[in-house]
């Protein structure tokens, strides 16, 4: 029997904890460290980064983090995979072959490359973009593994597929074994974010037994079949539990075929289990062929915007709004139609402190003029700072425009995209494409049936009693999130009493108008409804919520993260018999 392969997160996005690598060399026991840094925005800001300077565009604190931990992991054998190489994994690999020479080590560093496709975006058709960076797999990451790699660095992957590639070269997987590949898709999803697996952003966090110190970052183990076992390091904060890694499970997906460019895995499929104390095991996970095409990354500078906030306090708050609103747009103009207003709640005009008793009144525009964005926008609010409503205040000085981004999804046929592994020595190898056809009584993505839920009968689970207005969040969980200008909202029926009814009521009651009630917001959105009944769940696709994504929304919660627990918070009508 092959061994388990224990898989280390240590990094959930750039920016996470940059102790985490060592916190999780040291724990304990690991045979790879492999840290996430890329999202649709960070790809955005690392193609600002090389607008200054084209020796940068990877993540600069993944290079901090090896210098630290290196003559440690090589002694131990404990490998380093990651996607810190973002527009530049050439120049990441360079750059660690000095921080090692500088310790006096010799690693061997390998790099994929072939994602970014920026010099023939007007080719494709994809007119200017900033950075254009296809979805790769992790078969090339195994070649750099398998090839005597210590360290391997990625441009734009898959976030699963640093799991992925590690498994594969451990365990000698081909394209053919699907179902251990999605196996490790499914690992690979669940570690990806780091502490969101362990009890970070975790809407039951109050039930953990361990909220003390800095969470602990998530391990998979992973067995030769593509199964797996979820834990952490003994003696770290936060939990594994099977809530905790439902939740990661819900988190920024669309269907239950959850495409990627190795496999498709089928997440209605999977099944969970509680096997000890912060571990959760993973099993049953089924594969299907992967899309012909792969997903890009197109990320363009869309303008400049800026956003000028207004603190209207006391009484008489909504004629306050209104006459500066009035004046406000008389004097920009034409430029009026550009600007989104939004605004907190009121306040309490007799509260007990000023802040209680203000709302904060905000105006954001965008153009493609940055003297738009800037004076033409600021200097008509700031004259008006002794000639408008009582109390006038603003929570910021003025302040010139920011560029902002643009992100879209653009696909691309395979065997226009060229995965390519660079070894230490300067060799490289191409990865070959899966090249696979359907497997006998595969059902791939395309034309993978919705699951039967089981013996249910219309609204409210079939339960017919009365029912009670009551917070949602009573005993259903959320996660949530973006993917570009979509908003995903994982709904979850947590452990407890009546679990199995309430699941029911669950799986049966949230409609595409349900949401709508739930989220006035999505009033007039095209919602999707995917039922994960092995999960107790639905994800729930919200299209278009985030306009033109994180980067260019003027949404007060642009990357929807706290939509969940604004869904929760709201009043359903909930049968009494599940209360």
């Amino acid at each position: 029997m092959t061994a388990p392969l224990r898989v280390a997160n240590v990094s959930g996005f750039y920016g996470d904890r940059l102790s985490a690598m060592r916190e999780m060399l040291d724990g304990g026991p690991v045979d790879v460290l492999t840290g996430d840094y890329l999202a649709e925005l960070t790809m955005l800001i690392l193609g600002r980064d090389t607008m200054k300077d084209p020796s940068l565009g990877y993540a600069r604190t993944f290079v901090r983090q090896v210098e630290d931990v290196l003559g440690d992991a090589l002694e131990r054998g404990v490998k380093i995979v990651s996607n810190a190489g973002g527009l530049n994994p050439a120049g990441l690999a360079a750059r660690l072959e000095e921080v090692a020479r500088g310790l006096g080590l010799a690693p061997s560093i390998a790099y994929v490359s072939g994602d970014d496709l920026r010099s023939r975006t007007a080719d494709l058709g994809w007119g200017d973009a900033l950075t254009a960076n296809a979805y790769l797999g992790g078969f090339g990451i195994a070649a750099a593994l398998s090839g005597g790699a210590d360290i391997v660095v990625t441009g734009r992957v898959t976030d699963a597929s640093l799991v992925v590639g590690p498994a594969v070269a451990h365990f000698g997987w081909s394209y053919a074994d699907l179902d251990a590949l999605a196996g490790a898709v499914v690992a690979g999803h669940v570690i990806e974010c780091g502490t969101q697996a362990t009890g970070g952003n975790f809407s039951g966090f109050l039930e953990l037994s361990s909220l003390e110190g800095p969470l602990g970052f998530p391990i998979a183990e992973i067995a030769a079949d593509g199964s797996c076992v979820i834990t952490k390091h003994p003696g770290t904060g936060g939990a594994v539990t099977v809530d905790t890694v439902t939740a990661q499970l819900c988190y920024e997906i669309q269907g239950p075929a959850y495409l990627g460019p190795d496999v498709t895995a089928h997440l209605d499929s999977l099944e969970l289990s509680d096997v000890g104390p912060d571990r959760v095991a993973i099993s049953g996970v089924r594969g299907s062929e992967p899309p012909s095409t792969l997903k890009v990354c197109l990320n363009s500078l869309g303008g400049f915007r800026n956003t000028a906030e207004f603190v209207v306090t006391g009484l008489a708050q909504s004629a306050k709004v209104a006459w500066l609103r009035r004046q406000l747009e008389a004097a920009w103009g034409d430029l009026a139609s550009s600007v989104t207003w939004t605004h907190g709640p009121a306040g309490v005009p007799g509260a007990d402190t000023e802040e209680g008793a203000s709302t904060r009144l905000r105006a954001t525009v965008k153009s493609a003029d940055p003297k738009v964005a800037g004076k033409a926008f600021t200097a008509p609010a700031i004259e008006l700072a002794l000639g408008s409503y009582p109390g006038f205040t603003l929570t910021a000085p003025p302040a010139p425009g920011s560029p902002y981004g643009v992100y879209r999804a653009a696909y691309v046929e395979r065997d226009a995209v060229t995965h390519v592994v660079t070894f230490g020595g300067g060799a490289s190898e191409v990865i070959a494409n899966p090249g696979l056809a359907p497997r006998a009584g595969s059902s791939g993505p395309e034309s993978a049936q919705p699951p039967e839920i089981r013996g249910l009968s219309g609204q409210n689970g079939g339960l017919a009693g009365p029912t009670r207005p009551t917070p949602l969040g009573t005993f259903v969980h959320a996660r949530s999130g973006d993917k570009g200008g979509d908003a995903n909202l994982g709904l979850w029926v947590g452990a407890g009493p009546k679990r199995d009814e309430r699941v029911d009521w669950l799986l049966t009651t949230v409609t595409a108008q349900w949401v709508r009630d739930l989220i006035p917001e999505a009033a007039e959105l095209e919602i999707d409804i995917h039922p994960l009944p092995n999960l107790g769940a639905v994800n729930i696709v919200l299209h278009g919520l985030l306009g033109d994504g994180v980067a260019a929304s003027t949404r007060f919660d642009p990357q929807a993260k706290g939509l969940g627990e604004w869904a929760r918070s709201r009043t359903v009508q909930i049968p009494e018999e599940l209360l």
